[in-house]
């Protein structure tokens, strides 16, 4: 690396090869009013997802994150676990059709333009949306971490969250 770089100002000489690029993290406050929006919906049951390090990733480096959000409507009470999923929900709807576009807003990711939403309510859809962004997104990992620790599946209803061990390849 170039350039005058200093630690403390101690000068600071060599090839510094960067770590991974990580999501600038957000506090617990920011994180608070998207659950509580969820929360807040009389539909609702309740909502989780799964949150761990890998123990292996294919030679990539093994970095914790939150993954999986599913939710439970009043809708759902028969439900497995995968239709809960927010990538193909049975009871919220979905967005259907249109192109997938370089989101200019966050470089390396995409986002869908023209899309059309079809289901019950498009305002709860969109709701648990942002939550699912919120958790998977990268933004509280480590409010996550610290909240609920590694290897974790987690479960939020109205009247408290439940941890538990989550077991993983």
């Amino acid at each position: 690396m170039t350039g005058a770089r200093n630690f403390l100002g101690i000068p600071v000489q060599g090839d510094i090869t960067p770590g991974a690029t990580r999501v600038e993290q957000k506090p617990i406050e920011e994180l608070q009013p998207i659950l509580q929006a969820v929360l807040d919906d009389p539909t609702i049951v309740e909502f989780g997802w799964r949150q761990y390090t890998p123990y292996f990733n294919d030679g990539d480096p093994c970095e914790f994150n939150a993954h999986g959000t599913w939710v439970r409507t009043t809708d759902d009470a028969d439900a497995d676990e995968d239709e809960l999923e927010m990538w193909g929900h049975r009871s919220l709807g979905d967005v259907k059709g249109g192109e997938w576009v370089d989101d200019p807003d966050q470089p390396g990711r995409r986002k869908r333009v023209g899309a059309k939403y079809e289901g019950p309510d498009e305002s709860r859809y969109h709701r648990c949306k942002a939550l699912e962004k919120a958790i998977e997104g990268g933004a509280f990992e480590v409010v996550l971490l610290e909240a609920f620790g590694d290897h974790a599946e987690v479960t939020v209803c109205r009247d408290g969250i439940e941890v538990e061990f989550y077991s993983h390849d």
